[in-house]
């Protein structure tokens, strides 16, 4: 077979660069392309409703992190160990983890947006929403969580999509998805006069047709895994495997989330609603960086894995060294974009002129060290796709958790408003000291795998 009908195997011969120039990229315009759900809303609500509804915005970005937790602790698990297991030819196995990640993908999602649902405002006020912004934030969240569900199966089984061996039908997957909210989204907004509730529904109607075609893929017999009888009854010891390695990410968008609240809570006392919407375009323009350094690890996680699993460890070491050199251009010239043009970057978002001067400063001293985190990005995600979960959460904590919290409180009481902005610069520097060591040690163990085996 050829193709985009199946190249899984291709992954253990090809040359590596070819292999994560052909995963990455189609990896890379879909994520970025799906970043336009976040930001087109983002800018027709700045631009359509006001500054005020940008801060009610920004305080979803907790709440929505915690759904992406959920997706991610089962598809992004589910994605890694697949890898793993087609790189030791066992594809029953495969088959299995697909069926599982299915119907705990259903069990969780409608639990958690059960949740959601009847604490909705307490949950909100918690993140920081303050009476101004809480109606904001409400009505978007209000008409959001029932498309959360349709998330969480796209995204995951995107993942797994790609990991099978479907980077491209992976790709198409999130331009339909974008496509449709880039039309629906100001239509809603402007036309119909919808408001904030509009770009909730556009992304809806956009992700649920997205998780369809998705779906269908995976109904097809054609695929090289699909659903069939004999997959759905949960084990517990594919349970285990999925969560082992889906918990680094699901645990780093939880603590995105409590950090967030943190942070909404500390901008409110040092800088008020137009300090939360100053953080919510900083976070808006980090994450279309980070999400294009998310899509070369995507790329990079199938060729990790199935190398692990076949025992090919200068490729996967290949692999890994080629996927930072291109995580660390991207992340630098996102650095020097922050530093050259921050105002440039706020006038995409709103026209008030407070809002951009608190943007400014915020980008500016928020990204001073953007240059060095795709080197940890791609390095928390390299011990994740080997199924090393405990060195990757601890990776992921340190920027969230372990440096950055002690940092807000530390920094703001010394600093000021600009010392929140200066904490996650300076988290992000230590962190990146801290994977570098850790990657010494892990790199040393490689080489001696790499020597003990056969040459390649």
């Amino acid at each position: 077979m050829k193709g985009n009908k199946n190249n899984i195997y291709q992954l253990g011969n090809e040359p590596v660069g070819k292999l994560l120039w052909q995963y990455s990229l189609p990896a890379i315009v879909g994520i970025v392309v799906m970043s336009l759900y976040n930001i087109v809303d983002r800018i027709f609500i700045g631009q359509g409703v006001g500054s005020d509804a940008i801060a009610g915005l920004a305080i979803t970005f907790p709440v929505m992190n915690l759904s992406t937790a959920v997706g991610t602790l089962i598809g992004a698990g589910a994605a890694a160990r697949i890898s793993i297991v087609l790189g030791q030819n066992d594809k029953r196995k495969a088959e299995l983890i697909l069926g599982n990640s299915l119907v705990l993908t259903l069990l969780f999602g409608i639990t958690y947006i059960t949740l959601f649902a009847i604490f909705l405002d307490d949950i909100l006020r918690l993140f920081g929403a303050s009476d101004i912004t809480l109606p904001y934030a409400h009505d978007f969240m209000a008409y959001i969580l029932p498309g959360m569900l349709m998330s969480n199966l796209c995204f995951s089984f995107n993942n797994i999509m790609r990991a099978s061996g479907y980077p491209t039908r992976a790709m198409v997957t999130m331009f339909i998805g974008a496509g449709l909210n880039v039309i629906l989204a100001p239509t809603f907004i402007f036309g119909l006069n919808w408001g904030i509730k509009g770009a909730a529904i556009a992304t809806d109607i956009a992700m649920t047709i997205s998780m369809l075609f998705v779906m269908s893929h995976f109904f097809s017999k054609k695929s090289e895994l699909h659903f069939k009888p004999g997959i759905y009854r949960l084990r517990w010891h594919i349970f285990t495997a999925i969560t082992a390695i889906g918990a680094a990410p699901f645990v780093v968008n939880m603590a995105g989330s409590a950090v967030n609240g943190i942070v909404n809570n500390q901008l409110q006392q040092y800088g008020g609603d137009t300090a939360v919407g100053a953080l919510g375009i900083l976070m808006t323009y980090a994450q279309l960086l980070v999400m294009i350094v998310i899509g070369i690890t995507q790329g990079m996680q199938p060729i990790i894995g199935f190398n692990y699993g076949a025992g090919k460890y200068n490729r996967l070491k290949k692999a890994y060294w080629l996927s930072v050199a291109a995580a660390s251009a991207v992340m630098f010239i996102g650095f020097l974009g922050a530093q050259l043009v921050p105002h440039w970057i706020a006038r995409a978002f709103t026209t008030d002129s407070e809002l951009i001067a608190n943007t400014s400063v915020a980008l500016r001293i928020g990204t001073a060290v953007f240059w060095a985190v795709g080197f940890q990005i791609v390095s928390t995600n390299y011990f994740q796709s080997l199924g090393l979960a405990g060195k990757s959460i601890f990776l992921s904590l340190t920027r969230q958790i372990l440096f950055l919290m002690p940092l807000i409180y530390i920094f703001s009481h010394a600093f000021g408003l600009n010392g929140i902005w200066a904490a996650y610069s300076t988290s992000d520097f230590i962190a990146t000291l801290v994977t570098a060591i850790m990657m010494i040690f892990q790199l040393k163990k490689l080489n001696r795998l790499a020597a003990a085996m056969p040459k390649e």
